[in-house]
């Protein structure tokens, strides 16, 4: 029978939580090639990944005609649909694409934030979700310019494991996630985008050891490694979960998130 596992006691993290503000990557083409990771393991990500608190969607209430930018299989656009809306859902990954495709019936194809292949002025808003920190801010800012009708916005929105506690921090090393961007983190925006409004929220998942193993197959550290470092991670995971904190296949871990999310409007209230 499953039971529910209390939070694990802390273990001692050896270096504190990032204070970064985004991933680093040397230039372009860097960014490029660690993005490109996600062409693979749609399902996975479907199977795994958590959707958003409903909060978020309310940020776009007014909005009547919506086009979800990197929206991956979908955890975001699902909530987004309703009456007298218009959703629409981009994404450059073809296996994300056909996913997505296959599970919501909206219009999706495969583009890039930088070009989203949209007609001027033809969308009341933006969302972007996991997605910012993969994409070129100033093109995309330009290109959110052109597509976004005058008096619309632009949501920006991420869900990160909550590393506060050592436990998971520790956690979160291992997996090569959850600790990208720091506690109360302001995102890059480019002309003429600026912040107008941030969401702040924490809530809890709860997962057995088993699909925390396939959350971390949806990482991008994972989908870009071979096989050797893949059952390394594998290894550290099971050595973590079940000989250090003595969790059994049947537990369930409360995996706590955050979830930050920013309203960008134009500076000159185009």
């Amino acid at each position: 029978m499953t039971k529910q596992t209390p939070a694990p006691h802390p273990a001692v993290s050896y270096r504190p939580a990032s204070q970064k503000t985004a991933p680093g990557f040397r230039d372009d083409a860097h960014r490029r090639s660690r993005a490109a990771a996600f062409s693979d393991g749609a399902d996975v990500y479907e199977d795994v990944r958590p959707g958003y608190p409903r909060e978020v969607v309310e940020l776009l209430a007014t909005a009547k005609t919506v086009v979800d930018v990197g929206a991956g299989t979908g955890k975001l656009t699902r909530d987004l649909t309703a009456p007298g809306r218009d959703v629409l859902a981009t994404d450059p990954s073809a296996d994300m694409v056909r996913t997505l495709s296959r599970l919501f019936d909206v219009p999706v194809w495969r583009a890039t934030a930088e070009a989203t292949a949209l007609a001027d002025d033809s969308v009341d808003a933006v969302v972007c979700a996991q997605t910012w920190h993969w994409v070129d801010v100033a093109a995309a800012s330009a290109e959110f310019d052109r597509i976004v009708r005058p008096g619309g916005q632009v949501v920006l929105v991420w869900n990160t494991i909550d590393v506060s506690d050592p436990w998971v921090l520790r956690l979160a090393r291992i997996m090569h996630s959850g600790d990208i961007q720091k506690e109360g983190f302001l995102p890059d925006v480019g002309a003429p985008w600026e912040v107008a409004e941030e969401l702040r929220l924490t809530w809890t998942d709860s997962l057995t050891p088993a699909q925390v193993h396939r959350l971390t197959q949806t990482r991008s550290y994972w989908l870009r490694s071979d096989e050797k470092i893949r059952r390394r991670v594998s290894d550290n995971l099971r050595w973590y979960l079940f000989e250090h904190t003595g969790l059994t296949e049947d537990s369930v871990i409360a995996l706590p998130y955050r979830t930050d999310a920013f309203v960008l409007r134009r500076a000159r209230g185009r």
